[in-house]
């Protein structure tokens, strides 16, 4: 079920309201998390419910693990022979990497065996699992927490409440179980809080604006553009890249606003996932702000253990590198995410080598460079192999010519048909004239307007923030006949 669609928000989301805080108001405070749970998985399972023992199944057995981790922990001062925890740990991370390993890799690895050493294995065409990467990483991150001895819950039915709450259940943010159940747990959490509601209705209308009106607006020249990366001038391949970067933006910053929207009207308020990411002056800054709950587990589940920043620039440099590529394959199972993840491993090295050198930039051309590298590497990101991309990268720097609009042919007589080529600008992409307001109007407000946290942090439920909410909400929900899936749903 998606978030921009008639059944969530005119049936899914009210129901679920409305009988959440009823049962809480009758004090089933039992009941409503049942009812929350099976709420949850309804909501997964209406994309395919095939999967639902799947994720099931994920949760009974990180639940054991990690129950079985926290038992070990509170006896490690007892005289008693048993496995280890570290035995429990390494077993349910490896379990869990094998899950994913299996659904999301599969198919990956059997091509590049058949490719490289010459196996005839048939593709086995698994079917992705939706929010599998998700849930996935949010329980080895509980596993590790467990190890560390962060972990005192222990019930169950909290635990996969923990796991399926619908908010962040598909694509994020990656939660961790210590700061999400004394949430859950909250008895002031049980009552209806109208400044919660009115505030996050505000967040979610603004989130379904992003994706209707602007991402999927995106959307149609960025798909144009890299079906037909062959015939791409520069204005065109230059308005295909910068589609696809605000496509993404707005697709994914526009479902954290919803996330975060939906879960504070039920006085659950998830971690900070999007902080103006194209604002970043470095690319350091960029991962600061950009998907900062995978930053975050990438950081603290991988980069730290392998050492850090603790044993020389060279093994630092190595880690970073490792963290990256690790990053990147966890988007897909794709070489394009590889290469994507080794640009933004070696512009970090880079960054960091910059810095320790002791050299600074001008603020305008540091943002320049790092947004132009984040543009660029966006297009290995998106496109599908690395021809398509070299395609678009080369009707970026005109290798397929600069073309421009009839009307200027009379500006540039001396150099007509050398230089400039003149006729529809935006053909190859379908765009006209409305592409370029378009990325001048997204520049301008990932740049200079407030971000939605920012919005939040500063709202008030008055009449003015009433007709704002209404507004968006009505224009939003009048176009949702394109309903279109979010991007991250395919990782």
């Amino acid at each position: 079920m998606l978030f921009n669609s008639y059944e969530f928000i005119f049936f899914f989301l009210p129901i679920t309201f409305i009988v959440f805080f009823w049962l809480n108001s009758k004090r089933l405070t039992q009941a409503s998390k049942g009812w929350m749970v099976f709420a949850s998985l309804f909501f997964y399972s209406w994309w395919n419910i095939s999967y639902l023992p799947l994720i099931l199944s994920s949760i009974l057995f990180n639940f054991i693990v990690g129950s079985s981790i926290t038992k070990i922990n509170a006896r490690k001062n007892i005289n008693v022979k048993t496995f280890s925890n570290k035995a429990f740990l390494s077993f349910g991370i490896i379990s869990n990497i094998a899950l994913l390993a299996y659904f999301k890799y599969m198919d990956f690895f059997i091509t590049n065996s058949n490719t490289l050493i010459g196996t005839h294995w048939n593709l086995m065409h698994i079917l992705l699992p939706l929010g599998i990467s998700f849930f996935t990483f949010t329980q080895i991150a509980y596993l590790v927490d467990a190890y560390r001895d962060e972990v005192r819950e222990m019930d169950y039915l909290n635990y996969t409440l923990f796991v399926t709450f619908f908010p962040h259940l598909l694509a994020g943010p990656i939660l961790h179980h210590k700061e999400m159940m004394p949430q859950f747990d909250s008895i002031k959490n049980k009552v209806i809080n109208y400044k919660n509601i009115a505030t996050g209705l505000f967040l979610f209308s603004i989130g379904l604006f992003k994706k209707i009106l602007l991402a999927d607006t995106f959307a149609q020249w960025a798909n144009a553009g890299f079906d037909s990366t062959q015939t791409l001038n520069m204005i065109e391949a230059w308005a295909t890249s910068l589609s696809y970067t605000f496509q993404l933006y707005f697709d994914f910053s526009g479902y954290t606003d919803m996330a975060l929207g939906i879960a504070l009207m039920f006085n659950i308020k998830l971690p900070l996932n999007f902080n103006s990411p194209y604002k970043a002056l470095n690319i350091q800054d960029f991962w600061r702000r950009w998907h900062i709950t995978l930053s975050r587990f990438l950081r603290d589940y991988i980069y730290i253990p392998l050492g850090g920043n603790r044993n020389g620039e060279v093994r630092t440099y190595a880690n970073l590198f490792t963290v990256f590529l690790v990053g990147g394959l966890w988007h897909g199972a794709s070489w394009m995410f590889i290469i994507w993840g080794a640009l933004h491993g070696s512009g970090i090295i880079l960054h960091r080598a910059w810095q320790q050198m002791g050299q600074k930039m001008n603020t305008l051309l540091a943002w320049f460079i790092t947004f132009n590298f984040i543009n660029i590497t966006w297009i290995f990101f998106r496109a599908k192999d690395w021809i398509q991309a070299n395609n678009i990268i080369k009707g970026m720097m005109g290798g397929n010519g600069i073309m421009l609009p009839e009307k200027y042919a009379r500006y540039f007589e001396n150099i007509h048909d050398t230089i400039f080529q003149f006729g529809t600008v935006f053909e190859h992409i379908n765009g006209k004239s409305q592409t370029t307001f378009y990325i001048i109007a997204a520049l301008f407000m990932v740049l200079v307007l407030k971000n939605s946290m920012q919005l939040m942090e500063g709202f008030k439920p008055n009449r003015l923030n009433l007709i704002f909410t209404i507004v968006l909400f009505l224009t939003s929900v009048s176009m949702m006949s394109r309903v279109s899936e979010f991007l991250y749903f395919n990782f």
